[in-house]
């Protein structure tokens, strides 16, 4: 039986590691899952949390999927699916990869019959939606529209925003389920499957608590079979490369909290470059911490994984202040 494939997609920061850690938990509990993890650098911090929860992960970095087809890509799925015989396969592409070309990916033709793309969900925050449309749109419009599912993350957190969030979706995407209800209050259930629980439980909504399946969608149960023209070493757009830039840096330094919102607040004056994302795991005064950090957004809590490393993903980066300021190397 072929393996199905499970496709997360999302910009920068929308919650794609978070919406994997929920699914594993909740749909995936009692199947064996491997995930493809394509992170936009040379370390991956999120392969590193999921690695903690016990799931199979296997890297493919430096360019997109895509890039990868006629080797690296093609090759993985099928080391995964011989060595692990896994049920499921997660895909997490890189925040600043184009949706469109792991589609092309998946429809390689000697894939199909070892794995079928299931569902493809892409995740959007509702608080930049607008933001990232209006300075990123080549990338985040190709996510949304070539979505099955569009869930909406941090409605809780920016209620004002969920409406508006909403419609530029939809405006975008006609046809793909729409969940905007609060992750707190959502299962795995109703993100595979928007269809079966929109009937079951949403047929009323209270402000902000759209759920939403548009006409021709073909996630969850209907075993959606993507189609896309072959994609070789040709000539097409990714772009990536281009418009970021990416910095990885090693630190074996210990940071107190303080401390490391104190060269947080540095990093935002500039000098560094814009930084549209940073995350990582380093030491901290009693184990290590994950920091998660956007424009205005700072998250730094306990975990279990352990990495001395960094990832700061923006435009004109400058490594060498970026090392001195978090003592890297």
């Amino acid at each position: 039986m072929a393996a199905e494939l499970y496709v997360i997609s999302g910009f920068l920061g929308a919650g794609k590691t978070t919406l994997i850690q929920k699914l594993l938990k909740e749909a995936f509990r009692n199947e064996k899952v491997v995930l493809i993890e394509n992170d936009f650098g040379e370390i991956s911090i999120d392969a590193a949390l999921l690695k903690s929860s016990g799931v199979e992960v296997k890297e493919i970095n430096a360019g997109c999927i895509c890039c990868s087809l006629s080797g690296d890509f093609v090759k993985a799925l099928k080391e995964l699916l011989d060595r692990f015989r896994p049920d499921k396969i997660i895909i997490e592409p890189s925040g600043v990869g184009k949706l469109s070309d792991i589609i092309k990916a998946c429809s390689d033709p000697r894939l199909k019959p070892l794995a079928t793309v299931k569902c493809k969900i892409t995740v959007a925050d509702v608080k930049r939606c607008k933001l990232y449309l209006d300075n990123f749109g080549e990338f985040f419009e190709d996510q949304i529209k070539h979505a099955d599912v569009v869930l909406l993350s941090r409605t809780e957190t920016f209620p004002d925003k969920v409406d508006s969030a909403y419609k530029l979706v939809r405006e975008l995407n006609a046809h793909s389920a729409i969940i905007a209800k609060a992750w707190s209050r959502i299962t795995a259930a109703e993100i595979l499957h928007p269809e079966h629980e929109h009937h079951k439980h949403h047929k009323h909504h209270g402000h902000g608590e759209h759920c939403s399946h548009g006409q021709g969608c073909s996630c969850g149960h209907h075993g959606a079979q993507v189609h896309g023209e072959h994609c070789s070493s040709g000539h097409h757009n990714h772009g990536a490369e281009d418009i970021f830039d990416t910095v990885t840096i090693r630190t074996k330094r210990i940071f107190s909290r303080e401390d490391l919102k104190a060269r947080v607040s540095k990093m935002e004056q500039g000098a560094k470059g814009t930084i549209l994302r940073a995350k990582g795991i380093v030491r901290g005064t009693s184990g290590w911490v994950n920091l998660q950090y956007l424009p205005g957004d700072l998250k730094i809590t306990k975990c279990a994984a352990g990495g001395d490393m960094l990832c700061f993903i923006g435009r004109n980066l400058n490594r060498q202040e970026l090392v001195i300021l978090f003592g890297g190397e």
